[in-house]
């Protein structure tokens, strides 16, 4: 298949006309019309309906857009992959303000000659299937909560183990505390409405919540971290979580406190996961910057959930 050919069917596609096409292309209308016609010709199909404003996709035109940019995008990253270190490390975090994304931030502090490409995919799921087809060169996740084994010729290493401080408002009933214990949250409600099911985030609070008897609430749409800043504040009954490592900044106003969980800390693991045959000279770096200073998996007084430590016990 053409892939110009393909490239210029995209192109009409997203114009909806031939003409801003060819100009996007820097070829003439007559080249547009030509390789769309023996795009149309090798599939046997239109992919174009003429209408006065330009160009519209057929049935079979909508159904081949989606496969005709996967073709595109696989072109681009086989070119890609015969150029070793000439583009920008890709790497996968769950959220850009998130202890993960200060581990990158860190190594490219002391790497500052390394592109870094920085993606937010949805799930950690998603995003191991994004390691396995070469989208992306690495991915930070609690990978072990994924509940299902990793790719063959996929790896992963503990890099990251996060404490939990609850985030509470000033009126709620541990807001003066200067720490707890997660036993003394049984029967409270812990307000996450950005937890989805089926990714590991959610595992990871499910677990937690089963643990030490209290209540993970996801009702309510979530707007982001403002709205979740303005509910917490106002309420004397809904909490959250956040990590030790994760910046925050709130209203002067709003008074928001941030309590240590102590006997035992709930930390939230990170595993480093790539593809084994990647040949990518930064990832190398990235692997060993951040395997050097991982202190290990803390001991006594920290929780972690089993899939996490069944996982330890088997690398061990």
């Amino acid at each position: 298949m053409d892939l110009n050919a393909v490239a210029t069917f995209v192109a009409v596609a997203d114009a909806g006309q031939f003409q801003e096409a060819a100009a996007e292309l820097s070829v003439t209308q007559q080249a547009v019309s030509k390789r769309v016609a023996a795009l149309e010709n090798s599939l046997g199909v239109k992919l174009f309906a003429r209408v006065p404003s330009g160009a519209r996709l057929t049935i079979d035109g909508q159904a081949f857009l989606p496969h005709a940019r996967a073709l595109l995008d696989a072109a681009e990253r086989a070119a890609a992959s015969v150029r070793p270190g000439s583009r920008a490390l890709r790497v996968d975090v769950v959220h850009r303000q998130v202890a993960t994304a200060g581990l990158l931030r860190a190594f490219h502090r002391t790497h500052s000659d390394t592109a870094l490409d920085i993606v937010t995919l949805h799930a950690g799921a998603e995003a191991v299937e994004a390691v396995r087809s070469g989208a992306i060169d690495a991915t930070i996740r609690a990978v072990a909560l994924l509940d299902r084994p990793l790719p063959e010729g996929v790896e992963s290493v503990p890099v990251l183990d996060e404490p939990l401080h609850l985030f509470t408002g000033p009126r709620h009933p541990f807001a003066e505390a200067r720490s707890i214990t997660p036993a003394q949250l049984a029967g409270h409600r812990i307000w996450m409405p950005g937890n989805v099911p089926g990714t590991e985030w959610t595992a990871y609070y499910d677990l937690l919540a089963a643990e030490f008897g209290f209540t993970i609430d996801t009702i309510g749409p979530d707007f982001g971290i403002e709205a979740l800043f303005d509910t917490i504040a106002g309420s004397s009954t809904a909490a959250t979580f956040v990590g030790e490592e994760t910046p925050l900044a709130w209203p002067a106003g709003h008074a928001l406190r941030r309590i240590p969980l102590v006997d035992p800390t709930p930390v939230y693991p990170g595993e480093l996961v790539w593809r084994t045959d990647n040949a990518h000279p930064a990832l190398t770096a990235l692997r060993d910057h951040l395997t050097a200073r991982y202190p290990g998996r803390p001991g006594n007084g920290v929780w972690t959930p089993e899939p996490t430590r069944a996982a330890d016990a088997a690398i061990r």
